[in-house]
């Protein structure tokens, strides 16, 4: 059984994963994998929670007959799970490790055997040196089972492993004082859990992709997590050494949540 020092909860969205087409890129998928096996040879053990599982299904279907939304989700998610976790498996074997998947709706953080089981499921994994990837059960979450967004399955996998950070990779460096794209906008690099910086939301937000969350879900979730004393950052996941750079050279990337 290895011992690590620190663990790590990164949640890569689809607006990180994908490109202008909407379809996922390779080369970003590999990138992330590279810095996490980085962290694993500093003794730092990452759990990733994934988008994209939607896209990657509709990437082999393309369009489907099936209009009702949410069944052409499961669909789509059913079918583009496996093939998100063949490139994963693929890539984190090339640096000798082992990759699992963990698929969880809302319901299973419920208290009681489900939770305990969950808990169960992540130190065995944990224990072992695997890395865990979690995604929603997108074939069985529906309403009152599913999650806002991978954002909440993130804090709430954070707590459950009590996890020293997470980080939020997203398309933009952080939060901003306005558009990211005005030159008058300000990067806010730091962030208190009572700061009233949802002010920002609204001139900051943008449209992500196929994904769920948005900037407004990822300010209330990092204070919510930041609450539970787990540090939280937004950061551009599109970069080449972000995880690396906060986790293991400490710079000061993206904005950060103080626990």
């Amino acid at each position: 059984m290895r011992t690590f020092k620190k663990r790590v909860v990164v949640k890569v969205g689809s607006n990180v994963l994908t490109n202008s087409n909407n379809r996922i890129v390779e080369p970003i998928l590999r990138n992330v994998v590279r810095q996490i096996a980085y962290l694993y040879e500093h003794d730092i053990i990452t759990i990733l929670v994934t988008s994209g599982a939607a896209i990657a299904g509709k990437e082999i279907l393309g369009e489907i007959s099936q209009q009702n939304k949410s069944v052409r989700r499961q669909v789509y998610s059913s079918v583009g799970q496996p093939r998100l976790m063949r490139h994963y498996y693929s890539m984190f074997h090339q640096y000798g490790l082992c990759c699992a998947q963990v698929l969880a709706t809302k319901n299973d953080f419920s208290e009681g055997l489900h939770r305990d089981n969950m808990i169960n499921c992540y130190e065995g994994l944990l224990q072992e040196g695997i890395i865990p990837i979690a995604n929603e059960d997108d074939a069985v979450s529906l309403s009152m089972s599913m999650f806002t967004d991978n954002d909440e399955l993130a804090s709430l996998v954070s707590s459950l492993v009590n996890a020293d950070m997470m980080i939020l990779l997203t398309d933009i460096d952080g939060l901003y004082t306005g558009n990211p794209n005005d030159d008058n906008s300000e990067l806010l690099e730091e962030v208190a859990i009572h700061e009233n910086v949802e002010q920002y939301i609204q001139a900051s937000n943008k449209k992500e992709g196929e994904g769920r969350g948005g900037m407004q879900s990822k300010v209330r979730i990092a204070k919510q997590t930041a609450l539970l004393n787990i540090p939280t950052i937004i950061a551009n996941g599109k970069n080449e050494n972000t995880i690396i750079d906060i986790v293991v050279n400490k710079e000061g990337i993206g904005t950060q949540f103080v626990a």
